[in-house]
């Protein structure tokens, strides 16, 4: 039998109040899946699934201590059609709640990105990138490598 292919199916973000961090995923736009329990929720976001789990319970799950704040190195990613639904996607999730950590913005690339934090502090990322072109469900075509490039 072959590998399968590895792919993210599902994130799982740890919260201190699951109230709150619903209710902001909620008012971005996100509709929680019926596999939601009372102590996770779940949201189908084309594929992937986002999670979210009382950071406590997450820790133990994983057998690591639950403490620890700040920069968790890793951003979340949400990648749209054009500048304008940047800035549009920008908008809702400030409604929402967010925090805006850095205003839409054209980077040197060529693309067009902004970046805020969600109530728990979970950075994100949305970006047009002219480069990765979007399939119908809006799931990111990674161009393949180049020729003569190691894969």
């Amino acid at each position: 039998m072959s590998d399968p292919a590895i792919r993210i199916a599902l994130v799982t973000l740890g919260v201190e109040d699951l109230g709150r961090a619903s209710a902001f995923y909620e008012a971005m736009g996100l509709k929680r899946s019926r596999a939601s329990q009372p102590t996770f929720y779940m949201y189908d976001m084309a594929g992937v699934v986002l999670a979210l789990f009382p950071n406590d319970m997450l820790a133990e799950d994983a057998g690591v201590e639950g403490e620890g704040h700040g920069f968790r190195r890793a951003t979340l990613a949400w990648n749209v059609a054009d500048a304008a639904a940047v800035d549009a996607g920008f908008a809702r999730v400030m409604a929402a709640g967010a925090v805006s950590l850095k205003p839409p913005y054209k980077t040197s690339w060529g693309g067009y990105v902004g970046h805020f934090a969600d109530t728990e502090g979970h950075l994100w990322e949305i970006a047009h990138n002219p480069f990765f072109p979007l399939d119908a469900n809006g799931a990111v075509s990674v161009p393949p490598p180049r020729e003569g490039v190691k894969k």
